[in-house]
Order: structure tokens, then sequence, then C-alpha cells
């Protein structure tokens, strides 16, 4: 039978999240307090003899699994990469709220109903996100795997896997370099075991939007 234990980790702080930017797939490195934070996460889960260390290809992700990994490989895997915002990428938030400010509206309340043109949907990521998880399953059968994502990406991910209903995006929540552990059972399916582990962490700024 089927077992795997999910560690599920969003990356260190980055400088998109420090200068309040709309990310996406704009490659923002880790700050200072990011790597301290991502250096605290692997010091958290360094006795864990993961099975699987996978990573989204963006830099915060990447760089805090390395992390984790130490000297072990990181393999990326496209499915865990974060939202592509198009426009809006790379822009501040206070400017999105006031020069989108029907979209800004649906950011704040229902995510899951944005579709900015070009830009991809939460339910797209939610898709993706989740059959990355299936191939897992089908390719490790047993173990324990850590996955480093997005938030964007681990809010859609966790609802789909737990049966969360729309609207569910802001019901969790996630802070750089927390960690999240989900229980897969070939028979019982998901079962989610800790949400948002910080107490590892220095210090971190609480991201509402």
């Amino acid at each position: 039978m089927s077992r795997i234990t999910f560690y599920f980790v969003r990356h260190g702080e980055s400088e998109g999240n420090k200068e309040g930017l709309f990310r996406g797939r704009r490659d923002f490195p880790l700050t200072e307090l990011g790597k301290v934070q991502a250096e605290k996460v692997g010091e958290a889960l360094k006795n864990i003899d993961f099975t699987l260390i996978a990573s989204s290809p963006l830099k915060r992700a990447y760089d805090t699994a390395k992390y984790i990994a130490r000297s072990r490989k990181v393999e990326v895997m496209e499915e865990f990469n974060n939202i592509y915002l198009a426009e809006w990428e790379g822009k501040k938030k206070s400017f999105i709220k006031e020069n989108y400010p029907n979209e800004w509206s649906l950011w704040i309340t229902e995510p899951e109903k944005l579709n900015l043109k070009g830009a991809e949907t939460i339910d797209s990521v939610q898709k993706r996100a989740l059959s990355g998880i299936e191939k897992i399953i089908k390719q490790y059968k047993n173990g324990t795997v850590c996955i480093v994502s997005h938030r964007a990406v681990l809010k859609p991910l966790l609802s789909g896997l737990l049966g969360v209903q729309k609207p569910y995006f802001w019901k969790l929540h996630f802070d750089t370099a927390s960690y999240s552990i989900v229980e897969y059972e070939e028979k019982r399916g998901f079962t989610l075991i800790k949400l948002n582990v910080t107490h590892h962490l220095p210090r971190f700024e609480m991201e509402r939007f």
C-alpha cells in the first residue's frame, strides 16, 4: 500500500516580498533575511531522510531547497512553479490597487475568480500542482517528500488535496520559510498533519495580500 509523507515548504523571503511586489515568475533572489530563514528551515528538517526534494525552478525556491537538501540533489519540477501573472508581475501592490481596482478587489476576496489577460488562473495552478503530486505518488509509492514552492501554489495545492471548496485561497496561510505536513495513504487519501510551522524562524513579516 502506498504511503508518502509530504513536507510543503514556502521559500524564504525574497526581494519581491520585501518590496511589496507581485512576484509571479519574476526570478527574485532571497534577501539576507530570506537566506537566514532558509537556513533555519533546513536545520529544522535536517534529520529527515527525504526520498525526494523537489523545487519550483525559481531561484528563491530552489535556493531555499538547497539549504534543506545540503549535499543531496534537488529535483526541479515545473508543476510547482509560481503562478504566472502577466502584466502584474514586478509591480507594487499599491499600483495594482490603484490602477486595477476591480481586479484588486477580486484578488483580496476571491482570487479564484480572477482571470487576467494572458495570466494563469488559480484553477490552472491547482491542476498542474496536483498533477505533480500524482506523478510523485506513481513514481515513489512510499517515502518522505519535500516540495519547496510558493504561496500561490501551496494554497490551491493543499486545498485540492484536502477537498477544500472555493473560495479557499484566503482560508489558508503560509509564512515565508514555513513548512506544512500532509500524509498520503492509498486507501485514506490525504490528511493534514501540521500547517504553517514557523517555530524555527527568527522573525518574519506576515504577508496578508
